[in-house]
């Protein structure tokens, strides 16, 4: 089998292998901002095993060799505007660079131009799978998504981080306008339009912010909601940013994304 590693042409870090058919389904993947929060630790972390599949996992923009402040607590402190100079250009960046990255990566796999292609993403990597989704997803003829503990509401989730900030957060017409193009309960319309199999999969016992906004959407009949009994939001042990051993919690994860996608690519 396969991998490859490094950037591509446009500075995208990613981590990737082929499956054993060039026409097998390509599954494209964003790590989480807690463990694990690098392509090389959420490979590790879900490498979706069993599942015959061209696998690419991405670096979200402003992170890994991409980040400027070193780690998640130092840019908490860092004294930046969280919404408008850290969440929504990350969020934005990974949604324009994604097309090309792809195209780029697909080539270098030898992945068929027909193959089936499932966008995943964890936490703040399932915010962009779920807007690759509703902005790509028709032109890139998207299959199918998973959203593993997303990240569905980006104002539930900063003001909820008011302990851990010098001051509590105060918002913006900007930040307000980043938050509403990140709120996908209030876009959740759009997730149903995108009309292909949509699978959230939440930890029962995340923080409030993650765990409420999925309650949200299994009320509101999107997608296939289920829930991991006792799972927090990281998937891997701290720091998170290496590969390591998978841990039992990743391995359940593992599990039910690769028998979902089984049945519903047909494979």
């Amino acid at each position: 089998m396969t991998e490859i590693d490094g950037t591509t042409s446009a500075g995208v870090p990613f981590v990737a292998r082929a499956a054993a058919r060039p026409d097998a389904p390509v599954v494209v993947a964003w790590h989480l901002l807690d463990p694990p929060s690098t392509p090389a630790a959420m490979s590790a972390a879900l490498p979706l095993d069993g599942l015959d599949a061209h696998v690419v996992y991405l670096g979200l923009p402003l992170t890994g060799s991409r980040d400027e402040h070193g780690d998640f607590e130092a840019l908490l402190t860092s004294g930046i505007d969280m919404v408008t100079e850290y969440f929504g250009p990350m969020h934005d960046q990974a949604l324009a660079e994604f097309p090309e990255a792809l195209a780029e990566i697909r080539e270098r796999l030898s992945a068929s131009d027909a193959s089936a292609l499932v966008v995943l993403g964890g936490s703040a990597g399932a915010s962009v799978a779920a807007d690759v989704l509703t902005t790509h997803g028709a032109a890139l003829e998207i299959s199918a998504a998973v959203l593993v503990n997303p990240m569905l509401r980006l104002r539930t989730m900063i003001d909820a981080t008011a302990a851990f900030l010098p001051e509590p957060y105060r918002w913006s017409p900007a930040a307000d306008a980043v938050a509403g193009r990140m709120d996908f309960i209030a876009r959740a319309p759009e997730l149903t339009a995108a009309g292909v199999p949509l699978l959230v999969i939440e930890g029962s016992a995340d923080e409030p912010p993650f765990l409420d906004a999925v309650h949200e959407l299994e009320r509101l009949g999107v997608g296939d909601v289920r829930f991991v009994e006792g799972a927090e939001h990281p998937l891997a042990e701290w720091p998170g940013d290496a590969p390591a051993p998978q841990t039992p919690v990743a391995k359940q994860y593992d599990e039910i994304i690769v028998d979902w996608l089984g049945g519903v690519l047909g494979r």
